[in-house]
Order: structure tokens, then C-alpha cells, then sequence
């Protein structure tokens, strides 16, 4: 038996799987990924000569697949979000983003520090890695496909929809102070001043005025281009999705800007420049279906490297550490993040406590060892490779009664007229 083949073999069940299970799934307590990942544990313990997939023994690897599935999770996320991109109606992501995150990084970097005996700049990293939630694998709390509706969608997945868009982006700084105090832990320089002018301001600007600016130009083409064989959404060809999150993607990276945060704000300014048109919905058809696909092999890869060893450096206070975060930190600091935003008490509580740890975490982390040597990186992964193997599973268990209980409470909380509009 050939490798070669039975990688084919092996993906093309996956592929298969991922057409089915979504549908056989529904209304189960039980989700996509947690079947992924339970599939690549079994098959990488079985004796079949697979290669290794660590990430650790495969850095670049790893981070150039993960960036990809990334980008394509923020394209699609930004097409299906209906509501208008203005302050008061996004107030809930302003305030996870400001507050919840900045303080969710602090307390889980002070935490790998003092208690798993992390240095600070692994810490950091831990911190910032793990701080952004997923738009990979939460799709089950992330609103709908595109509507023509601009108030169609819950509090709760409209908030953490958008916050996965944005925070993949605004992590970034945080991962280059890291990388900035392990490179100053050699070199004995100063790093805090370019910093704060490189790879927060400059960095930033760029992303979001390069998303801004190519999101506009390819609305234009897409809709109101004077040449009507130019308007590509009259063809409906679904790849475009993947014209435009490269497009966004490297072209800001090029111009030294946050490419994920150019891909989201630039699939907002598609969705913006006709907001009801059927295109969107081909568009984000087609960048879900490669996301799927992504997601499978990448949660193949996760269970691989989790029965192959990727877990062994794991210590009991970083275990702790990890599980802070998912049970005290984030469900605090996004709950009191909230108060005041749009949404009942419950869902301020469901928003909170649904911030999933994912395939984003293992990007900057191996982003990061690409680019500086961190002391006790192997404790890192390992934590990081535990959060989001518990985040996958517990929040996949719970999501759909969860999100089932609330969806009754809201349509109770409905009045006669609302339910008859409905």
C-alpha cells in the first residue's frame, strides 16, 4: 500500500464526512469537529505508516495552512453578517474586542508566568495566542447565511460572529510584543517605542484602510462596473471568494498591514456595495465549502499530533492555566465586557461563555516560533493543543442546547406582532 493513496483515501472520507455530517448532526449535542478529532486520534494511532503530524516537527507547515483556513473563515464571515457596520448596533463587539480580549491576554500571560512558570515573553505568547476566539470551528454559534434582512440575527451570534472577524486581526500586536521581548531578551534592545508605532499603529492603519479601500473596488467591479461583462456577480462564479480574500490578504500583508483584518473589513465593503444581491450568497457558499474542507484536514492533523505525542510536555499548572481561561477568564471578562451592550442578561452569559479557541491559536503560535526562540515552547504548544482539544469538545456538547434553550427564551421574549412579522 502506497502513502500516497491512502492519504488520498483518507481525505476523501473526510471530504465525504463533511458533506454528511453537518445534516446528521443537527439539533445533536454533538459537533463536526469533535467527530474530526476523535477520527484523527484513531487513524494516526493505528499502525498505517503516517507521517508525522506534530506541528511542532512542522512549523511552516503549520502556520501557512492554518492562515489559509483562517482567511477563508473571516471571508465567509464577513459576507453573512447582515447588519450594517455602524457603532451603536455593533456595540457588544466593540466592547468584547476593547475590554474582554486586552484583559483576557493580561490574565492568562500573568497566569503561564506566576503560576505555570512560564517566561514573560512565553507567557505573552501563550496570552495572545489563545485571546482571539474562532471563526473556523464556531460556526454552530455564528449567524446564518446572508439575508436580505438587516435585523434578522440574534444578539448572540451576531456578537460572536463578529468578534471572531475582527479579533484574529487585532491579537497581532500582542504576539509581536512577544516576539519583540524574546528577541530583546537576547539582543539586550529597546523594543517598546517601535512597537507601539510599528506594529500597532502602522500595522493597524493599513489593514483596516486597506480593507476598506479593496473591499470598495471590488464592490464596485462586482456590481456597478460601467462595462456589464465586467460585473462579475451576474456570472456567479463562487471562486471569486477566494480572488478576493487573496487579493485583500496579500496585498495589505505586502503594504505591511494586518491581512486579517483586511480580509473582514474588506468582505464587509463587498456585502456593503449591494447588500440584497444573490452574489453574496454564492460567495459565501463557496468559501464555506473550502473552510469545511480545511477544517477537516486540519482536525485530522489536531487529533493526529494529540496521540502522537503533542500533549506529553503538558504540566499540570499549565493544564490549570488553560482551563482558566476557558472556564473563569473568558466567561468573566466578556460578561462584565457587556454590561450595558445590547441583549439580555442570558445572552450577554451565552456570548461570553461561547468564545471557542481554535485553528487561529495554532497559527500565531507557530507564527511566533518562526520568528523568535521562545524558552519552554514545547510547554506552549501543549497548552495551547489542550485549550482548544476542550474547547472543541466542551463547547460542541453544549452549543446546541444551549443555543436551542435560548433560541425558545428569545421567541417567548417576542411580541404577538414580531411573531406574526416572522
Amino acid at each position: 500500500m502506497q502513502l500516497p493513496d491512502l492519504l488520498f483515501a483518507l481525505f476523501g472520507v473526510g471530504a465525504l464526512l463533511a458533506g454528511i455530517l453537518p445534516r446528521v448532526l443537527e439539533r445533536r449535542p454533538l459537533s463536526m469537529p469533535i467527530v474530526f478529532l476523535a477520527l484523527g486520534m484513531l487513524v494516526f494511532a493505528l499502525p498505517l505508516g503516517l507521517p508525522d503530524p506534530d506541528p511542532r516537527a512542522h512549523p511552516m507547515l503549520t502556520e501557512h495552512l492554518t492562515e489559509v483556513c483562517v482567511i477563508v473563515a473571516l471571508m465567509g464571515a464577513g459576507l453573512k453578517i447582515d447588519r450594517p457596520l455602524t457603532g451603536r448596533r455593533w456595540m457588544s463587539t466593540w466592547r468584547l474586542l476593547a475590554i474582554a480580549m486586552p484583559v483576557t491576554i493580561g490574565a492568562v500571560a500573568l497566569l503561564g508566568w506566576w503560576w505555570a512558570g512560564l517566561v514573560p515573553a512565553a507567557a505573552l505568547l501563550l496570552g495572545a495566542a489563545l485571546a482571539p476566539t474562532d471563526p473556523v470551528l464556531a460556526s454552530d454559534v455564528q449567524v446564518g447565511e446572508p439575508t436580505d434582512e438587516e435585523d434578522s440575527e440574534d444578539e448572540v451570534r451576531f456578537a460572536l460572529t463578529s468578534e471572531a472577524g475582527l479579533n484574529d486581526g487585532l491579537a497581532f500586536p500582542f504576539v509581536y510584543a512577544a516576539i519583540a521581548m524574546a528577541l530583546a531578551a537576547v539582543s539586550n534592545e529597546s523594543w517598546l517605542g517601535e512597537w507601539v508605532l510599528k506594529d500597532v499603529l502602522y500595522k493597524g492603519v493599513v489593514g483596516v484602510v486597506g480593507g476598506l479601500i479593496i473591499g470598495k473596488l471590488l464592490g464596485k467591479l462586482f456590481f456597478q462596473a460601467p462595462n456589464r461583462k465586467l460585473r462579475l456577480a451576474h456570472h456567479a462564479e463562487g471562486f471569486l471568494a477566494l480572488a478576493a480574500t487573496f487579493l485583500a490578504y496579500g496585498l495589505v500583508e505586502v503594504a505591511g498591514g494586518y491581512g486579517f483584518l483586511a480580509v473582514f473589513i474588506a468582505a464587509r465593503g463587498i456585502r456593503s456595495a449591494q447588500r440584497s444581491h444573490e452574489y453574496h450568497q454564492v460567495l459565501h457558499d463557496f468559501a464555506e465549502q473550502i473552510e469545511r474542507l480545511l477544517t477537516v484536514l486540519l482536525l485530522l492533523l489536531l487529533g493526529g499530533a494529540v496521540v502522537s505525542g503533542l500533549l506529553e510536555p503538558l504540566t499540570w499548572p499549565a493544564a490549570l492555566a488553560g482551563l482558566a481561561l476557558i472556564l473563569v477568564i473568558r466567561p468573566l471578562t466578556g460578561f462584565l465586557s457587556l454590561r450595558g451592550a445590547p441583549g439580555r442578561t442570558a445572552e450577554h452569559w451565552v456570548i461570553a461563555t461561547f468564545g471557542i479557541r481554535g485553528i487561529g491559536s495554532f497559527y500565531y503560535l507557530a507564527y511566533a516560533v518562526s520568528h523568535a526562540t521562545f524558552p519552554n515552547v514545547d510547554v506552549v504548544w501543549a497548552t495551547v493543543a489542550f485549550v482548544v482539544v476542550v474547547s472543541v469538545v466542551l463547547h460542541g456538547v453544549a452549543v446546541t442546547p444551549v443555543m436551542r434553550l435560548l433560541d425558545r427564551s428569545n421567541e417567548r421574549s417576542r411580541t404577538p406582532e414580531e411573531r406574526h412579522a416572522q
